[in-house]
């Protein structure tokens, strides 16, 4: 598996809905990805005993009628930290529980890098190295839109609807690490769309 770091403010933004909990005013420094699992994903994943969820300074949400149904969406609302290096969510993990066996694999501390399209998270359960764990599929048309607040000197760098596939591997990694049958979890697998939103201090008028 490839090494390399996300620097995309976390896979992912996910798109806030109403029953999201929304965190303090935003400060320079601070971004926050909202994540949203593709419609059917969950319910693949339910149908096989695996439950898909966040730990760590993030609040999550389920659209439609349950995790099993057909339309059913999970909807990640995760708080990230910028670094030199790109955006990084520390103290957040996604989780995915196999319920048949107690099995889960953890994809710790994603980091977001939008320039090279990848999401890279540390799997304890694997290697424990810094992995590319999903793939940003839309990289090279996405756009940040910029609003600058003078009167709190903020600004506001924002990246909506960023495609997120899992990489190469992963889908078979996922599918051994939870003791599912091989193909199980396809690689390339299409599994969210994100909003990433950085705020950085805005550099006052000379």
């Amino acid at each position: 598996m490839r090494k390399s770091f996300l620097s995309i403010a976390t896979v992912l933004s996910l798109i806030a809905s109403s029953n999201i909990a929304f965190a303090d005013a935003a400060k320079p420094g601070q971004s926050m990805t909202h994540m949203k699992t593709l419609a059917g994903i969950s319910s693949t994943l339910e149908g096989q005993g695996i439950l898909l969820y966040v730990q760590g300074g993030a609040t999550s949400a389920v659209i439609g009628e349950s995790l099993g149904s057909a339309d059913g969406q999970v909807v990640f609302h995760i708080p990230i930290t910028g670094t030199k290096s790109g955006v990084e969510h520390i103290g957040s993990n996604i989780v995915f529980f196999n319920s048949a066996n107690n099995k889960q694999v953890q994809l710790k501390n994603p980091l977001i890098d939008l320039s090279k399209g990848t999401i890279s998270a540390v799997i304890p359960q694997g290697s424990g190295e810094v992995t590319t764990v999903l793939q940003i599929t839309n990289a090279s048309t996405l756009t940040p839109v910029v609003t600058k607040d003078r009167k709190v000197s903020l600004k506001t760098t924002a990246y909506k609807g960023v495609a997120l596939s899992l990489a190469p591997g992963i889908g078979a990694a996922l599918s051994s690490l939870l003791g599912l049958a091989e193909g199980s979890i396809p690689d390339n697998l299409a599994f969210a769309t994100a909003d990433v939103t950085l705020y950085s201090k805005l550099k006052a008028k000379k």
